[in-house]
């Protein structure tokens, strides 16, 4: 016989207690924790003496990867070129934002090269499934689908089937019938997630978890879930917008710079190539908007920047910023006054990125705060323009990275001018039809523009 004792276990954070606590002392989440048995089954211990052996580093064999690409081409970018044999992916998102579409159209994009997939759903009835994969034209007998939830009725639907790959649906809803806590609770996803994870990796199968967000937009239960996995992609997107980026979190066999980029539709997701036809519009002639080129691992695709600046009625200014980080437009503003001799101080500022796409690079910084100044003095540039730039706290231009990768995506989209700093006309190769404007402070690009 095995002891039980009860635990307290915050569902949010997994931090675990033997008395109930109304908030958890790691994540400060309020009425999360839930009692669990700590009891835990005789058959989690495996014996797998035989592969324990120690071995030199030189020893082990190596080789190229061998990838398994899905035929969609953004979400293989994002992977590294495709899933590794034996590694495991988790895929996050919002309810409805696109996960288990995604997930039957790379089943059938495997389907169409005669690669079986095994479908487990713990939500959905076979007949919704259906439905959705008509409406996807997904519908192929290399795809089957298992109902279940139930840890052991999945390793034997697998071992039976032999998928390439295996889709669970949601990693929630899976449960070990040994361990008395409710699916969905931290140590229900923790213990069955470690064990498929070795059930996979010892058949050298790949497999996508697919798993809830909170409503923070952290992917629910224990953060070791993440630890376990090898990849973790996001899917993100407005529930307003057509479009939807996945992005890499974490990723052990590629890079996780890498994002894929899809339009929402009746028919799926549609994979966008040409990223910059989506954010930006084809006309800019109105004060308080500027065009930036970002990037996001080995693509760079061009983003509109809108800036309204309005005198304030109010004691203290609204500041609003949306799709970029605040603390870098506050600084951007600081050095917007201080070096420059705009008074922004009285007015109101509402910073957007046209699209719903969120900017990191920093690169945005030179076309941020020209949004602004063009705002605020109500005039808008006499031709189309793109400004790269990262701005320092001295009101310098610091250089950017890949500036001809950013400079050829606003040379093919018919830019006629772009603003960069000096430091980056040093290391362009090429000649290019569009007029560089170079500058070594932003008051000096501002100067130029007039």
């Amino acid at each position: 016989m095995t002891k039980t004792k009860l635990k307290y276990v915050c569902q949010a954070c997994g931090y675990e207690s033997y008395n109930w606590l109304g908030k958890c002392p790691d994540c400060g989440g309020w009425n999360t924790f839930a009692g669990e048995s700590t009891a835990v089954p005789r058959t989690f211990v495996q014996t797998t003496a035989n592969n324990n052996r120690i071995i030199t580093l030189d020893a082990v064999a190596s080789g190229e990867e061998l990838r398994l690409a899905t035929g969609l081409q953004e979400f293989d970018r994002v992977l590294g070129g495709g899933f590794c044999a034996g590694s495991i992916t988790l895929l996050g998102g919002e309810p409805g934002i696109g996960k288990s579409t995604i997930s039957l159209q790379i089943a059938k994009a495997l389907a169409d090269k005669n690669l079986k997939t095994l479908y487990i759903s713990g939500e959905e009835s076979p007949r919704q499934i259906k439905l959705r994969a008509e409406r996807l034209d997904a519908v192929s007998a290399s795809i089957a689908l298992l109902c279940a939830t139930n840890i052991h009725e999945i390793e034997k639907a697998i071992q039976e089937y032999q998928p390439a790959l295996t889709i669970i649906d949601s990693i929630q809803t899976i449960y070990h019938p040994e361990l008395p806590s409710a699916p969905g609770s931290v140590g229900q996803v923790r213990e069955a997630s470690a064990w498929l994870i070795r059930f996979l990796k010892d058949n050298n199968s790949a497999a996508v978890f697919i798993g809830h967000v909170t409503k923070e937009g952290a992917l629910a239960g224990p953060k070791v879930l993440e630890h376990m996995v090898d990849t973790v992609l996001y899917f993100e997107g407005e529930r307003t917008q057509n479009f939807r980026i996945v992005r890499s979190i974490k990723n052990r066999f590629g890079s996780t710079n890498e994002i894929g980029i899809f339009d929402m539709r009746a028919e799926g997701l549609i994979e966008v190539p040409d990223a910059s036809s989506l954010f930006i519009q084809n006309e800019l002639d109105i004060p308080g908007a500027m065009v930036t080129a970002c990037l996001e691992g080995s693509r760079s695709f061009l983003v509109e920047i809108q800036a309204l600046v309005a005198a304030s009625a109010l004691s203290m200014p609204r500041r609003t910023v949306t799709g970029l980080d605040f603390n870098r437009a506050a600084i951007i503003l600081a050095v917007l006054e201080k070096k420059c001799g705009l008074l922004l101080g009285s007015q109101d500022i509402f910073l957007n990125v046209a699209g719903g796409v969120r900017v990191n690079d920093p690169g945005a910084d030179l076309a941020i705060a020209l949004a602004i100044a063009s705002s605020f003095r109500e005039n808008a540039p006499a031709r189309k323009i793109c400004a790269l730039g990262e701005i320092g706290l001295g009101g310098e231009l610091r250089p950017v990275s890949n500036i001809e990768k950013r400079l050829n995506e606003a040379e093919k989209l018919g830019f006629a001018a772009a603003v960069l700093p000096q430091a980056n006309l040093k290391t362009l190769s090429k000649k290019y039809a569009l007029e560089l404007i170079a500058a070594r402070t932003l008051a000096g690009a501002l100067a130029k523009l007039g």
